[in-house]
């Protein structure tokens, strides 16, 4: 957990800033840390990142181009030293919230706040949107930052005031993320809202601007059943999505699940989740090619130490996460070879 005294820093960064530029992850727990710090302003402007593995220099552009006076960074494991740069020729300071375990790369300017609880002398990793709402603190807002949490496999403390706010999407006994995730109403806000950050930019930017101004969970549960384009590009994934789903399972085996597969959905990582749902004790890697490079998702018990053993052996590749879920990146044509490396370690 981020110290008293890095909350409070991070709320005065925030009230020194006139027009923040949140950068965010393109995922849920990137996507509720910024509405979380966004809600708790008033002010700012909030632009998904999906550049990888850093944030690119582009989005330095970007930030100029909205007129930012801070830059806050949320939920990226790593920042890019030109990316750094761009905002250090903007004399614009630089408020990194992240809880990723990586390598820590050292950054030459004075003016970026670095905070993640994996660095303290009391190392920890909850999700990105539970630093933001711990540094904002609003109750009413508890929805998203739980939206956030269970997205990144973690149960919060503050479960029991939402069961006893909104009961209809919670259930008893509720004790692992991915239970929460796929048996309760508030976990399929948070799998919907992972399929809405698929969707166009408009859209996205229109999802994020809904967020910002719902009142409450139930509201985005109307939105969700109606017919607007958030509820539309939902039905419309998760048809695609249950294909995928149900083809994944026929390649189980005894101590793992191996599936790759191309077309126009990313959404390897969401599958992976739901696979180790499925078959717990399992480990699971799903893959997606496009092109030239295959993006991959693994689950499973200690996951990320097998990563590091396997990929230093490929030229180029890139990856990293947290201890039993983590995502690479390799060439295409290394697939092959990357899954036997694989199955040593596995079995």
């Amino acid at each position: 957990m981020l110290t008293k005294k890095q909350l409070s820093e991070i709320r005065e960064h925030l009230e020194r800033s006139q027009n923040p530029i949140f950068l965010f992850d393109n995922d849920v727990d990137g996507l509720c840390s910024y509405v979380l710090l966004r809600r708790f302003l008033g002010r700012g402007k909030g632009v998904a990142v999906k550049s990888h593995p850093n944030v690119d220099a582009r989005y330095a552009k970007r930030v100029q181009e909205l007129g930012g006076d801070c830059v806050f960074v949320l939920d990226r494991h790593s920042l890019g030293n030109e990316f750094v740069q761009e905002i250090a020729n903007l004399q614009l300071p630089i408020v990194w919230i992240d809880h990723h375990d990586v390598a820590f790369e050292e950054y030459n300017y004075s003016l970026l706040h670095h905070y993640n609880p994996i660095r303290n002398k009391r190392k920890s990793s909850e999700p990105t949107t539970y630093l933001c709402y711990s540094a904002t603190q609003k109750i009413e807002d508890s929805w998203i930052a739980l939206i956030g949490c269970i997205a990144d496999h973690y149960i919060p403390k503050f479960t029991d005031d939402f069961e006893k706010r909104y009961p209809e999407l919670w259930a008893r006994k509720i004790t692992a993320p991915f239970q929460a995730l796929y048996t309760t109403g508030i976990g399929r806000l948070s799998r919907a809202l992972s399929f809405g950050m698929k969707d166009s930019i408009t859209h996205v930017v229109e999802l994020q601007n809904f967020l910002v101004n719902c009142k409450s969970p139930l509201d985005l549960e109307r939105e969700l059943d109606g017919n607007g384009a958030f509820a539309l590009k939902y039905r419309e994934i998760l048809k695609k999505y249950t294909v995928l789903l149900d083809a994944a399972k026929l390649s189980v085996s005894d101590k793992y699940l191996i599936f790759n597969y191309s077309g126009t959905l990313s959404i390897s990582s969401d599958l992976s989740n739901e696979l180790s749902y499925i078959f717990p004790g399992k480990y699971i890697c799903v893959a997606y090619s496009s092109g030239p490079i295959t993006n991959i998702s693994l689950r499973g018990n200690n996951v990320k130490n097998i990563l590091e053993q396997v990929l230093p052996s490929f030229v180029g590749a890139t990856g990293g996460g947290h201890k039993d879920a983590v995502g690479a990146r390799i060439q295409a044509s290394e697939w092959d070879r990357f899954v036997e490396m694989l199955k040593e370690k596995f079995t």
